[in-house]
This record gives structure tokens, sequence and C-alpha cells, in this order.
């Protein structure tokens, strides 16, 4: 007998964390200027009680009102704030949210899986994010990581993601196996809301610095999922793809589209189904981000925005059998590790 498809949501982070998690991070902050009110690592003190109630009453009621089964799970994205502080702050910081996450992972492992948040920090060597990496894969059990191509939240100081200056990281995902979400954090910058314009402008920026490079040449087997739908990738779909005719490059399905993938955090339907009718099927997958930048009920609809699943459900652009890519093949594909655990798992 055939299986019920999964639904594999690859795009979750840990919004609902206990109050203890941004507690001790104020003191942190704090202890940047006054180093007698820096906390301790022990200074924490979250119990598995408190990870449950945090998890049972949010991300997993949802999941199971909304008809999903796993959630690729990471710190929250905006708490990631890599412009504070130096490397030892973000570091410590990275450590603590990986390891509530991994508990999370451990308490409810049919239902989540571990992604890591990495110790950047403006114009520190990627290669210090090196040992948390692989703790996180080694000890943790992660699928993937999150890559925030502006460290400086929202003045962009890194160079490009084509740049050298990332390859150490490459080499490591590629060594690993392991994808990348491209994600940035909250922004310091007045002229950019964090999740309005800081996060769907990093989307269209790395986007269009992989047309312009050549990366993939040097890493055939690089993975990067780009969020929310892309930015304004799909809307202006034409205007990439010209701007790669002329700048020589080949056709984009074979310069950046076997590496780069889309997920669906766009809450409208007629989002979704501009998504799925510009980018190719093979390079979408299944995420709401729920409980994250848009929590309310759009009351066109009455349905809450993030509630991504109905808008695969309802778009007229795919079959059957590409409404199962979308969901679970796809992930599976772009996340290997995540796929031999479930097969592991008979699933």
């Amino acid at each position: 007998m055939s299986r019920k498809p999964l639904i594999i949501d690859c795009h979750g982070h840990y919004t609902t964390a206990p109050p203890a998690l941004e507690a001790w991070r104020n003191r942190q902050i704090a202890g940047i200027s006054d180093p007698s009110q820096m906390p301790k690592v022990s200074d924490l003190r979250i119990s598995d009680d408190d990870l449950r109630a945090s998890i049972e009453a949010n991300q997993l009621r949802l999941m199971k009102e909304r008809g999903s089964d796993i959630t690729i799970f990471s710190p929250r994205a905006s708490f990631m704030a890599h412009h504070i502080g130096d490397f030892a702050i973000s570091s410590t910081w990275a450590g603590l949210c990986n390891e509530l996450c991994h508990r999370v992972a451990t308490l409810f492992p049919d239902h989540f899986i571990g992604v890591a948040m990495l110790p950047q920090s403006p114009g520190v060597d990627p290669k210090t994010c090196i040992p948390e990496l692989e703790r996180c894969i080694r000890d943790y059990g992660f699928v993937g990581i999150n890559l925030n191509p502006d460290p400086s939240g929202g003045h962009w100081t890194a160079p490009p993601l084509t740049d050298r200056h990332w390859y150490p990281i490459y080499e490591k995902m590629v060594e690993h196996d392991i994808p990348a979400m491209v994600h940035v954090s909250t922004s310091c910058n007045a002229c950019f809301h964090t999740t309005g314009a800081h996060y769907l402008n990093a989307d269209t920026t790395a986007f269009m610095q992989f047309v312009q490079g050549d990366l993939f040449r040097d890493f055939p087997t690089l993975k990067f999922i780009i969020p929310h739908g892309g930015g304004a990738v799909p809307y202006h779909f034409g205007r990439f793809r010209g701007l790669a005719q002329e700048m020589k490059k080949p056709l984009l399905k074979e310069h950046v589209l076997n590496n780069v993938f889309f997920d669906t955090c766009v809450y409208h339907q007629p989002g979704i189904d501009l998504l799925t009718k510009v980018i190719p099927v093979d390079n979408i997958l299944f995420a709401s981000e729920m409980i994250g930048a848009v929590r309310g009920i759009d009351p066109e609809t009455g349905h809450f925005y993030d509630d991504t699943k109905r808008y695969i459900v309802a778009t007229p652009n795919l079959t059957e059998a590409e409404r199962h890519a979308v969901f679970e093949g796809n992930a599976r594909r772009v996340f290997p590790h995540l796929d031999a655990r479930l097969k592991a798992r008979g699933l």
C-alpha cells in the first residue's frame, strides 16, 4: 500500500523559544559595554518541559491543524543579529541557539529536524564558522545551515556570495553534502525594514550575485535555498534572463537553476500562482515560516497568511505529481541527510 505523501516545511524558525532565551541575550548585549553584566552559558536554564510547552502550543499545534508533517527547524532569524558584538559574542550565542533547536528535534523527532545558525561576525573570516558547522552536523545531526550574506545588518559590507571569501564555508557544505538557506537577520539600517525590505532585498540580491558570478563552475554540487519565494526574482524573471544574456552567461536553467532553489513563503494565492508558473517546479520547496514575519489573518480570505499549504493545493499551475515534488520530493533531494533519515524510518 502506498503511503500518504509527506508535507515537509523547509523553513521554520524557533520564534517561540522560552522568554529566558531573550532575557539571557539581553544580558549578553549589556555585557558588551559592561563586562560585569555578561552572563555565563550556565546561567541559561530552560527545561524540557519549557521546550515542550513552547512547541506543542505553537508550531506543533499549527502543523497538525494545517496538515504538515516535518519542519526543518533553525534558530530565529532576526535573533541571529550577527552585527552585535564580536565573533566571541556570536559564537556563544549561536551555540546556545543551536543547542535549543537540537533539543526540540530530540523531543519531537518525528516532526522537527535541525538546521544550524553560524557564528558569523562582520569582517571576520568565515573559516571561524567551521567548528560550529561541523559540531552541528556531527553531534546534532543537523541537515543544513543558514548563511547570512550580510552580517553587518543592512549595510552590506561583506563580499558577494560568489567571492572566494565564502569558499571555506562552501567547501564544508560540499564535503558534508548539506545545503544553505541564504537568510539575513535583523536590519540595523533604518532605511530597510527587517522583514518587509531587508529580507526581500537580500533574496533578490543573492540571486543576482549568483547570476553575475560563476560560482557553480567551482562548486557544481553546491545547493542554496533562497527563501520568501525568491524576493523579486519570480516577478522579474525576464529581467534576470535578459541581464544574464547581456553578460554572455549561459541560460539561467544551466547557469544557476541546478543549484538554486526557492521556497513558498509567499503569503497570497496570486504570488504562489506566479512562483509556480515562472520558476521550474523542480526548484520549489514547500515552506511556511509560520509564526514568523506575517502572523495575522488575511481579511480577504479569512485564513492565516502563513498557512501556505492551501495556496499550493489551490494553484492551477501544478499537477498532482508536481505538488508531491513541492511538498516532499524536492526537499528530500536538496536535503540528502533528511532523505536518509526518513528512509531509515521507512518513509
